[in-house]
């Protein structure tokens, strides 16, 4: 896989912030050598998040993002500064970018904050050094996570990057999906339904990412569709590790995989990845509590075009219904649209989040732990609703003793 091929939720998202006309997009464009962004010397150019992926060399694959001026004026200022802070729901690094000669004003104190408040690393960059004059600061000086840069000059350029090089190391995400579970030579049995949501000539984003992480773990995976689940396992001269299945499969693979195997899905194997699987866990028993006149939102990561018996519109609410056997109203949104406000909400199943990236799952999350709105996943639910929850956290033994310490619990109570 080249660095062009790293999908856009694996890269560490890097976004400029600060004021109107501190230099946020002059300083994008000499980070990345590029006219990444639209420069002039009026203020508030810079109208929406601009978003692009590339490879920024000492980095990697990372997507650089331009921002709106903070302190942006008027109606439509307030709509710029909201999407802004909105960024900041999926910035691994955030780079604040400031007028050497102004200073530190109110509006990027504030962004300190927020960036401080949500654990992001940051680096501030005060730009137009080169107009300091006799106080220009000394070349290559970086104190702490501070640098004085000239954009127009290229001025301490590549000690800025090096510096966010230096923030992105210490974000490195150390999870992995699968091949922590897993050791050298097992065989994983991955079951991928072929229908008609399934792309022509390709594999799902969730099922690639799966095969490439236990292909580096030194083990074997093998490829089949539940109805052939049966056959595949028999052919197998040795016992598989793992059994993952897509979430819609949960049943039959189920009753086809012997008790002996671990069981799992692809989006459970998200949601520990990306999200909050005890979150999850908790959030599937309320399927158990739903009553008529609840509303139940559905939230995908990505937006697709919707097939006839779609899983997140059609299948899913079909399923709580029948599960919960309740009148039940429910909303969806799809791509970076979530609700702020999530109060009227009596459950959120969210997807496994495949094309967001962590930090926008984990905020997801957190923003409906806050709100004590329950949330779980698609795959957390779907077992939860076929009785086998319990089988399908098999492969992490510490998410079933949550299971199994709630059960006893509901018992006593």
């Amino acid at each position: 896989m080249s660095m062009n091929d790293v999908v856009s939720a694996e890269r560490v998202h890097i976004g400029f912030f600060g004021v109107r006309n501190a230099g946020k997009s002059s300083v994008v464009n000499a980070v990345t050598g590029q006219e990444m962004a639209l420069v002039s010397d009026v203020k508030g150019t810079t109208t929406d998040p601009v978003k692009k992926a590339m490879e920024l060399l000492p980095l990697g694959p990372v997507v650089i993002i331009d921002t709106p001026g903070i302190d942006d004026e008027g109606e439509l200022g307030e709509l710029r500064v909201k999407r802004a802070r909105q960024v900041l729901n999926y910035t691994d690094v955030a780079v604040l970018v400031l007028d050497a000669q102004k200073g530190m004003s109110e509006a990027d104190r504030g962004l300190v904050a927020l960036f401080e408040d949500k654990q992001i690393p940051y680096a501030v960059v005060y730009n137009k050094a080169d107009l300091l004059g006799g106080n220009e600061p000394q070349a290559g000086a970086v104190t702490g996570n501070t640098i004085y840069v000239s954009a127009r000059t290229g001025q301490n350029i590549y000690e800025l990057k090096e510096l966010i090089a230096q923030l992105v190391k210490q974000e490195e995400n150390k999870k992995r999906i699968v091949a922590d579970l897993l050791a050298p030579n097992d065989v994983v049995v991955l079951v991928v339904p072929i229908d008609s949501a399934a792309p022509k000539g390709r594999l799902i984003l969730p099922q690639q990412q799966t095969i490439r992480d236990i292909l580096e773990a030194g083990a074997a995976a093998v490829v089949t569709r539940e109805s052939e689940l049966k056959e595949t396992l028999a052919s197998l001269q040795k016992k598989p590790r793992l059994v993952i299945t897509d979430s819609q499969a949960f049943g039959k693979v189920s009753k086809d995989t012997p008790q002996d195997i671990l069981l799992t899905s692809f989006s459970i194997l998200f949601v520990r990845y990306k999200g909050d699987l005890n979150a999850a866990i908790r959030g599937a028993a309320q399927l158990d509590r739903l009553k008529d006149g609840d509303t139940v939102l559905i939230a995908e990561g990505c937006t697709h075009h919707r097939q006839c018996d779609d899983i997140g519109t059609v299948k899913l609410p079909r399923w709580i219904r029948e599960y919960a056997s309740a009148d039940l109203n429910f909303e969806f949104t799809s791509g970076m649209g979530f609700p702020e406000d999530l109060s009227k909400y009596a459950l959120i199943v969210h997807c496994g989040g495949c094309m967001l990236n962590e930090r926008e799952m984990q905020y997801r999350v957190r923003q409906a732990v806050d709100a004590g709105v329950p949330i779980t996943n698609y795959g957390v639910a779907i077992a939860q609703m076929h009785g086998i929850l319990r089988r399908s956290l098999g492969p992490f033994p510490d998410a079933q003793k949550l299971l199994d310490d709630k059960i006893s619990l509901a018992q006593l109570i």
